[in-house]
């Protein structure tokens, strides 16, 4: 039965996951969901691929599935909070999309501050010397690795 609260604080979506387990990261888009996942002691965020929105029905099946078929413990899930830590319509519409998930399973959700987070990768990639074609087909994935390395390293704080 899925739990009737979608987001936890970081404290309480530790406690609620197994001692090992791998967590997947998304970053949800208006166009693509870009998904990265951790190795099963998260300890490091792995860019995984992106899925292609087209209405959340589909979209949640096919995230679901490949929850499933990576054994997947938790979910973190970027918030595209403004700048100035405020909520708009994109955080609506995340929280929306978390809250319609929550439906369909039990598995933990962690929201995360993702401000800035493409813009880092976007960065990465220029460094890299990575060609636009090629940064328009990874940086949904790679900001979502970026989002879940975030919390990863937050939480690796948690049990120092």
């Amino acid at each position: 039965m899925p739990s009737a609260r979608n987001d936890l604080p970081l404290e309480e979506f530790v406690k609620r996951l197994p001692g090992q387990g791998a967590l997947i990261g998304l970053d949800l888009g208006t166009v693509t969901i870009g998904l990265a996942v951790s190795d099963v002691r998260r300890q490091i965020a792995t860019p995984l691929r992106t899925i292609e929105r087209t209405r959340f029905t589909a979209d949640a099946r096919d995230l679901l599935a490949e929850t499933a078929r990576l054994g997947i413990a938790g979910l973190v899930l970027g918030l595209p909070l403004n700048m100035d830590g405020s909520e708009g319509p994109r955080v609506q519409a995340t929280r929306a999309f978390a809250r319609n998930l929550a439906a369909l399973t039990d598995l933990p959700l962690l929201f995360w501050d993702e401000r800035l987070s493409t813009a880092a990768v976007t960065r990465t990639l220029l460094e890299a010397d990575t060609s636009r074609k090629r940064r328009d087909e990874v940086i949904d994935k790679m900001a979502a690795a970026y989002i879940l390395q975030g919390a990863l390293d937050r939480m690796a704080k948690l049990g120092s």
